[in-house]
C-alpha cells in the first residue's frame, strides 16, 4: 500500500472528507510520527505496533571494490515492532490463503 492509495482508502471510507482533505489528514498523521521519531520518541498504536529508534554502533567495514577497511559511523535508525493482534491477523490471513492452494 502506497500513501496515496491510503488517501484513496481513507477518502473512500469517509465520503464527508475529500480527497484533498484524507491526503491533508495522511500527511499531518505521518509529519507527526516523523517529527516523534526524530526527537527520540517511541510511538505505540495499540493493536498495530509501535515505532522506536534502535542504535547502530560505529563498526569497521570493507569497501568491496577496493578490499581496504572503512569506518562507518553510529547510525540512528528507525524500527519497527508490529503488535500481537496484527502479527496474528497476518498468520491467521496466510494460513487461510495457504489451505485454499
Amino acid at each position: 500500500m502506497t500513501r496515496s492509495d491510503l488517501v484513496e482508502e481513507l477518502a473512500n471510507r469517509f465520503v464527508q472528507l475529500n480527497h484533498r482533505d484524507s491526503e491533508f489528514a495522511v500527511k499531518a498523521i505521518l509529519d507527526a510520527m516523523n517529527d516523534a521519531l526524530v526527537r527520540g520518541h517511541r510511538i505505540e498504536i495499540r493493536g498495530f505496533g509501535s515505532f522506536s529508534i534502535n542504535r547502530r554502533p560505529p563498526r569497521m567495514g570493507r569497501n568491496p571494490r577496493s578490499g581496504e577497511s572503512v569506518a562507518i559511523p553510529e547510525k540512528r535508525v528507525p524500527h519497527f515492532k508490529p503488535g500481537k493482534a496484527l502479527r496474528e491477523a497476518v498468520d491467521k490471513r496466510t494460513a487461510e490463503l495457504q489451505s485454499k492452494a
